[in-house]
């Protein structure tokens, strides 16, 4: 049973998201392959993870809130290796994308005024084409994108789907600074 079980998830291409209590993937885990809410039940912390299909945000809380982690395909022996604060992970959220194309605007002042600029790949530090450390509104055209905080894809990340950002606020960020934007490709 375990081979056939083996064989129809490399067939697949693997299953989605699986969660560990301890490092290195070690200790009782959980697997998750939609949306789900309301992880507490499955788990009580989290110290690595194993993304084997798609590309998934996870939550520091219940029901999508908190701090939020985008990872995509690939392993993550601890919590630090997904900039995580904590080993608490409370909800997770496949992130469905239909386009392989990917641009985004960023301007320098809210309401889509100022200095703009048009970007279709990933960026490590941003003032390296921006002279900006502030992007106080956006306009995600195609894709899904991650903005940083912090240079080299640290600090903390906010998701931005398909559509109108006219202030900071509207991504769930408590200040304008993007250090880095990476597009989301892992599907």
């Amino acid at each position: 049973m375990y081979v056939l079980v083996v064989l129809f998830r490399l067939w697949m291409g693997g299953t989605g998201i699986y969660f560990y209590e301890d490092k290195n993937f070690q200790g009782r885990s959980y697997e998750c392959s939609s949306d789900c809410p309301e992880l507490s039940s499955h788990f009580s912390r989290c110290n690595s993870i194993r993304v084997e299909d798609g590309a998934w945000v996870v939550y520091e809380r219940p029901h999508y809130m908190g701090y939020q982690y985008v990872l995509m395909r690939g392993e993550y022996p601890h919590y630090q290796s997904w900039n995580g604060f904590s080993d608490t992970i409370r909800s997770c959220r496949l992130i469905r994308h239909t386009s392989g194309r990917h641009r985004i605007r960023i301007y320098e002042r809210p309401d889509f005024s100022g200095q703009m600029m048009e970007f279709s790949e990933d960026l490590a530090n941003l003032q390296d084409r921006w002279r900006y450390r502030h992007v106080h509104s956006s306009h995600v055209q195609d894709g899904v994108w991650v903005f940083y905080e912090q240079p080299n894809y640290r600090g903390r990340q906010y998701l931005l789907g398909k559509g109108e950002y006219r202030r900071h606020a509207d991504w769930g960020a408590l200040h304008p600074s993007v250090g880095s934007i990476r597009r989301v490709v892992d599907f």
